[in-house]
Order: structure tokens, then C-alpha cells, then sequence
């Protein structure tokens, strides 16, 4: 997918947005507090990873972004979790968890984004966290709730670390999966506010301005071009762009 940027070196073409502004915001305020969650949501093609990455290099950020190249699409969810957790022990040469909060709590923020969800994507051989939840049934749920007992089980040791997640929860068939916190109209819209209780979420969504400035600065198209395909894709200058550039 040409247009879906990795890490900031990718993120040479940035148009300014309402949402950017509101992260750039948030993200302002990791390097002087400890302890805060931010969810970042959106629906898939808003370009939720572009904009983490240009507020990160905007602002000087130190952040630390975990991966998780999964060997297989059969595996648990307490098998994932503890992936997770080992890759993050490695990258940091560190074997115990007491350490590895010490360790991450140096840090602006941990990142879980592209290189977490779609790591796929960068090596052919390994599964994507994203893949594996189209895959593996009733896991996925398993590792969020071993995500969440695990939070609560070092709660004091997450008040000296800041998290920042590039948050979807895709449910639906494996050829139709979709985004609980984008896709389900009023459903999304009560999920979003509920999860904006205990935890700080932004956002990403354009008005039809802002997609047609998008598109035009990734191609050479005119706006009423872009228009037409806001009919079909909606505010989601991703897929605009493969579309506009495969002519479909």
C-alpha cells in the first residue's frame, strides 16, 4: 500500500489539519507527565499513523515504538502478549519487567502503531499483529483482556510511562472486517465517547476541504476529481489516492 507511511522518513508530503492541530496538542504535553493513555482512532485510510509520526517530528519527541513480527497466525492471545513483551525486553536488553518499566519510563511515550499492527508490511515473512486478529477468532479478545489485567496488575508501575496507541478493534468477517471505533455509526460514535472516560482519545477525521488538499498533495488532480471519489471512499484520502493512481 503506497500510501500508507510507516515512520516519519516516509512522511515527506504533511497537510495540516483540525485533528493534527488537536494531537499536536496532546502529544505537547508526554514530555512533561507520566502515566497518560492515548488512543488515537479513526477509520482505516485517515492516515491515523502519518499524523502520529508528523507530531513525534514536529515536536522532538523521544519516543520508543514496540513491533511484534508474529511467526504465526495460530498463535493465543497470552502467546502474542508475552511476544510482545519479549520483543520489547530484547530491543531494550533487559530480562525483567521491573526493568523493562525503567527502562520505557525514560521515554516521551511507547508507541504501539504500523510497526506494532502491520509489521507485515515491512517483512513478507512475518504476520501482522492485523492480520492475526482477522485469523484467530476469539484471541484477539483474550489478549486485550490480558492487556487490561495486566495494567491493573502494575498500575504504579504504568504511572512512570506514557502509551500512545494507534487504537482499532476490527470485528466482522475476515473479508469484511470492520473498525468498532470508526464503522459502526452511532455504535462508534458511544464506543469512542466511552473510551474517552479513563483514557485521553483524538480523533482523526477531515472535512471534504481537507481530503481534497490531502489527495492534491500526494497527486496532480483537480478538485473536482477528488470530489467524485469522496462519494464512493468517503473523508479517506488513502484509498483516494490508490484508487485515483490505479484508475479503479
Amino acid at each position: 500500500m503506497k500510501y500508507k507511511i510507516k515512520g516519519p522518513r516516509e512522511n515527506q508530503t504533511f497537510v495540516n489539519t483540525k485533528s493534527y492541530q488537536k494531537l499536536l496538542s496532546t502529544f505537547k504535553k508526554l514530555s512533561k507527565n507520566r502515566g497518560q493513555i492515548v488512543h488515537v482512532v479513526g477509520a482505516p485510510g485517515t492516515g491515523k499513523s502519518s499524523n502520529i509520526y508528523a507530531a513525534v517530528d514536529r515536536l522532538g519527541l523521544n519516543f520508543y515504538e514496540a513491533k511484534l513480527p508474529l511467526s504465526s497466525p495460530d498463535l493465543t492471545g497470552g502467546e502474542v502478549y508475552q511476544l510482545m513483551v519479549n520483543s520489547m525486553k530484547e530491543d531494550l536488553h533487559v530480562k525483567s519487567s521491573a526493568d523493562l518499566f525503567y527502562e520505557l519510563s525514560k521515554f516521551d511515550a511507547v508507541l504501539f502503531a504500523d510497526r506494532f499492527h502491520d509489521y507485515h508490511c515491512l517483512d513478507e515473512e512475518c504476520v501482522g499483529f492485523s492480520q492475526w486478529t482477522g485469523y484467530s477468532g476469539v484471541e484477539p479478545f483474550k489478549f486485550y483482556l490480558t492487556c487490561i489485567r495486566e495494567y491493573f496488575k502494575h498500575r504504579s508501575d504504568f504511572k512512570g510511562v506514557n502509551l500512545v496507541l494507534q487504537t482499532a478493534w476490527r470485528v466482522g468477517k475476515k473479508d469484511n472486517k470492520k473498525d468498532l471505533f470508526a464503522d459502526y455509526g452511532v455504535l462508534s460514535r458511544v464506543a469512542v465517547t466511552v473510551l474517552g472516560i479513563p483514557f485521553t482519545v483524538v480523533e482523526i477525521s477531515y472535512s471534504q476541504e481537507e481530503t481534497i488538499n490531502i489527495v492534491k498533495s500526494h497527486l496532480n488532480v483537480t478538485s473536482d476529481e477528488v470530489r467524485q471519489y469522496i462519494k464512493k471512499y468517503g473523508n479517506k484520502p488513502r484509498f483516494i489516492c490508490q484508487a485515483l493512481k490505479d484508475g479503479s
